[in-house]
């Protein structure tokens, strides 16, 4: 028996034995990969899936089940090629083949941990983007999308170093070439830096948070996503803009969410005709409208006769609205100037529209007679 399994297959040093015993390995580890993925079906089963534990859960799934079975077929390997296994598991320090194949293990188990680091990076964060949405804060909601992209990018470039020193390379070196390839690299990406400190800005000034109302430069809508290089603004003919975060750092941003009232602001003409009495009664009219209205703010209002007009004489009214939103401030705009057309009807005034007068010193010889009599007299 002991020689069949000595025997030595195709003329190479593999025998029956160590096929046998690679054969085994596999199948101890595909029936644990097995084993441990029903496990875990059931036990996340029992688990919130909105949990940190399910999300955990959920995603050990598909990496520890592979990393069972790449490390089955480690052992295969390492049963045909090292003369001692034993030194290879516990990679000695003097045995450089033991080294390299122990190290071989650590690169191959490690593509496996990242995929489960991102796993549980995409499940937490949309965990925790379903609790932002229920928050009154909008910080949170645009939080997510970037503490997700810098932690994905954090787990890749770590896991390739970690692959990298593992292999036997060096990541001294390579992060000293990258140090120097970097001041290349800054100089040609200079705007995705720019836009990178921007996105900075953004989350630390808090000029705005997803879903305000904004005027940047020439560009204004709602804030649909602020991300590390741009931020989205949806306009209100429903395009998409995209603005570099490097230009809100420079530019002014006007946030008409952040109003606390909203201002009405208008000049009344009224005619001519009308009388220092009639138009003084026009003022306290208006007053009286403004100031008997709860929509309307009554910390600060101006309603005051200033200026001869080309045409008309002019009240001028400033007052505030104690509502933001814009469908309610203009049903509030309309009925109070419905109101004061009803209250300048009253007392007799009518409001002016652009007019001139014009008057004629002479006529030409042979004019018609009819002319003569609209010459001022």
């Amino acid at each position: 028996m002991q020689e069949f399994l000595d025997t030595e297959l195709f003329g190479s040093d593999i025998s029956v034995e160590q096929i046998g015993h690679v054969l085994l390995a596999v199948v101890v580890g595909l029936l644990l990969s097995a084993l441990i993925n029903l496990i875990l079906s059931r036990v996340a089963k029992r688990a919130d899936s909105t949990s940190i534990r399910g999300a955990v859960l959920s995603a050990l799934d598909g990496p520890l089940r592979w990393s069972i079975i790449v490390a089955s077929l480690w052992i295969g390997y390492v049963i045909i090629t090292a003369d001692n296994a034993e030194s290879v598991l516990r990679a000695e320090a003097d045995d450089a083949d033991a080294r390299f194949n122990y190290g071989l293990f650590l690169a191959s188990e490690l593509p496996l941990l990242m995929w489960f680091g991102l796993r549980v990076t995409n499940r937490l964060t949309a965990i925790w983007g379903d609790r932002a949405k229920t928050t009154d804060s909008t910080f949170d909601d645009q939080l997510v999308p970037v503490v997700k992209t810098i932690a994905k990018l954090t787990i890749l470039i770590v896991g390739v170093l970690a692959i990298i020193q593992n292999l036997g390379g060096q990541v001294g070196s390579v992060l000293a070439g990258l140090g120097i390839g970097g001041a290349a690299i800054a100089l040609a990406s200079k705007d995705t830096i720019a836009n990178l400190f921007g996105s900075i800005v953004i989350f630390v000034d808090r000029p705005f948070q997803i879903g305000d109302w904004v005027e940047i430069g020439e560009q204004e809508g709602t804030v649909e996503a602020v991300g590390l290089r741009v931020t989205r603004i949806r306009t209100f003919a429903n395009s998409l803009i995209t603005v570099p975060n490097s230009a809100l750092t420079t530019t002014a941003i006007n946030n008409w969410s952040r109003m606390r009232k909203r201002r009405i602001k208008l000049t009344l003409g009224v005619t001519y005709s009308a009388t220092p009495e009639q138009l003084q009664a026009g003022v306290n009219q208006i007053r009286a409208v403004l100031e008997g209205d709860k929509r309307v703010s009554q910390d600060f209002m101006l309603v005051n006769f200033t200026n001869f007009g080309a045409s008309s004489l002019d009240i001028f009214v400033y007052a505030f609205t104690t509502t933001t939103r814009w469908d309610e401030y203009m049903q509030v705009r309309q009925e109070l100037l419905l109101e004061f057309m009803r209250r300048f009807q009253e007392i007799g005034l009518s409001f002016a529209f652009p007019s001139q007068s014009l008057y004629i010193e002479s006529l030409p010889p042979g004019a018609p007679e009819a002319m003569q009599r609209e010459l001022p007299r």
